[in-house]
């Protein structure tokens, strides 16, 4: 169970999904190889022996990145586990790699820390840790 985060070109002037337009076309959003970088740029530890599935893990949180056989890449997925930090590594790889990123669980649809995505996170982890105590299903 993640709080998952899709990575793909989303245009910049979108504050919604609900703006963006039924014939909009997402562009390739670079190579594999490109966002690997990007991404151990920002987390040095970050380990990809496959190029298309890495993981960041860090003191308290782990991040998946799914990223695909696809290249060029046209999305990619975060699939987060753990505390706050993780919400704030993923905004820096977006911001190093100059791209946008949908949050289902934000009030807009889009990752932004500002506008929901952080109470996202608590959120998930809310529910996660009460299907592990048995609370829900």
């Amino acid at each position: 169970m993640s709080w998952d985060i899709f990575v793909q070109d989303i245009p910049p002037d979108t504050q919604s999904v609900r703006d963006i337009s039924d014939d909009y076309e997402p562009r390739p959003i670079g190579s594999r190889q490109s966002i690997i970088a990007a991404i151990q740029r920002i987390v040095p530890g970050a380990e990809f022996r496959d190029p298309s599935w890495g993981t960041l893990e860090g003191p308290t949180y782990s991040i998946e990145v799914n990223i695909g056989e696809q290249d060029p890449v046209t999305s990619f997925a975060f699939h987060v586990r753990g505390g706050d930090q993780a919400a704030y590594v993923v905004q820096d790889i977006l911001r190093e790699l100059g791209l946008r990123a949908f949050d289902p669980s934000s009030p807009s649809g889009i990752f932004d820390l500002a506008s929901g995505s952080l109470d996202g996170l608590r959120k998930w982890r809310e529910y996660r840790d009460s299907v592990v105590r048995g609370e829900g299903t």
